[in-house]
């Protein structure tokens, strides 16, 4: 959907910074939980669950509701030229951090399914068939979070479309985290659904917990060596977007 909104602002330029989001103002309601006692948290790869939703997620276990991860691939296309890593190794690497993580928020380790990183859309059925099993029966009051349909990175639009058509298989209740969304819009920009945002403030101690929990991710924040093609794939301007003090869905 935005993926060449995505594509046309690299991510070591920058993109669009924290301080202006701050300066915004705009202010959303608060996400309302009532009637959630389930909650699958859909991440197309190791750490999206953190960043997008680990303040959500630790919040919903605190207050009484059975928090589960369902983890799509095991992320090992993040770094494709390095000369370090082979691509067997970035997944062992990324499913041992995000169970790390897990733990530091004191969730269950992800449930992972192993589908091939940066090829979701070309199983994207596949995925919707897993996720409505997972999802099952509704009258529990499941609820998914996925990456937003229109997030930009192909892998995270791919998911959110398979958990939106898994939700409306079972009836489940749906709601969209962004991630890469923070990185290409700007305040206003009209390919994002503002009207359906909630906010879902943090406070200190969840926010230092998911900071915690983020940092474990060594693999995306910090070089693997000083050869270009191990550079960090979430550099310190990506993260300040990310660890804000709140978080944001839509509905």
């Amino acid at each position: 959907m935005n993926s060449k909104l995505f594509a046309q602002k690299p991510v070591d330029d920058g993109g669009t910074p924290e301080s202006t989001w701050q300066e915004w103002g705009r202010s959303f309601p608060e996400l309302d939980l009532t009637g959630c006692s389930r909650l699958i948290v859909v991440a197309p790869h190791p750490d999206d669950e953190i960043l997008g939703l680990g303040g959500t997620a630790l919040l919903a276990t605190l207050s009484g509701i059975d928090v589960h991860v369902v983890s799509v691939t095991d992320g090992g296309a993040s770094h494709p030229d390095s000369p370090t890593v082979t691509q067997p190794e970035m997944e062992h690497l990324r499913r041992s951090e995000s169970d790390r993580a897990a733990r530091v928020l004191g969730i269950p380790a992800p449930v992972r399914l192993s589908l091939p990183d940066g090829k979701i859309r070309e199983n994207r059925q596949e995925l919707t068939d897993r996720l409505s099993s997972i999802l099952g029966d509704s009258s529990t009051g499941t609820w998914c979070a996925s990456t937003w349909r229109g997030d930009g990175h192909p892998d995270h639009e791919a998911t959110g479309e398979a958990a939106a058509k898994a939700c409306a298989d079972t009836g489940s209740r749906l709601i969209e985290y962004p991630i890469w969304a923070w990185h290409w819009a700007e305040p206003d920009h009209a390919a994002v659904p503002w009207e359906r945002a909630r906010r879902v403030a943090l406070p200190s101690d969840v926010q230092a917990a998911k900071s915690a929990a983020a940092d474990e991710f060594t693999s995306q924040i910090a070089p693997l060596s000083d050869h270009p093609a191990d550079a960090p794939i979430l550099p310190r301007h990506a993260m300040e977007r990310l660890l804000r003090p709140y978080e944001t869905v839509f509905v």
